[in-house]
């Protein structure tokens, strides 16, 4: 009988080594500035509805868990980004929330999903709906 054991399977070496190239902040300041830094259509925990949420573009963000997921013939990667502000007074970052992106096999985007510290003086709020 074969063991086969995928900590020592090609696909996670490949995984570690991309996710070891991928500069986060980067990642994110692209994905971010089509959108201009806006995030349409928020529903909070308190279940209240914003139209629009603007984010600082001083926000930086940092990786902190990925995973791939197989359905059928689909292949995709998921990416975990936990999202600060940098206080240039104090020595430590704000926290602003999380952004999960969700990609293709080939590394197209397919979703994201957002969760906000929606009482961070860093967001701005504009549109409250009720």
């Amino acid at each position: 009988m074969m063991l086969l054991e995928l900590k020592n399977h090609q696909v996670w070496q490949n995984l570690n080594e991309i996710l070891e190239n991928l500069d986060a902040d980067t990642l994110i300041k692209e994905h971010l500035e089509l959108s201009k830094y806006k995030v349409c259509g928020y529903w909070d925990d308190q279940n209240n509805y914003y139209e629009e949420i603007i984010l600082p573009h001083t926000l930086e963000a940092q990786l902190i868990s990925s995973s791939i997921g197989v359905t059928n013939k689909k292949r995709f990667l998921q990416m975990r980004f936990s999202l600060t502000h940098s206080n240039n007074n104090l020595d430590d970052n704000t926290f602003l929330g999380e952004l999960l992106l969700i990609y293709n096999e080939n590394l197209e985007f397919i979703d994201e999903n957002w969760y906000l510290d929606i009482e961070s003086p860093f967001i701005e709020k504009p549109n409250l709906k009720s």
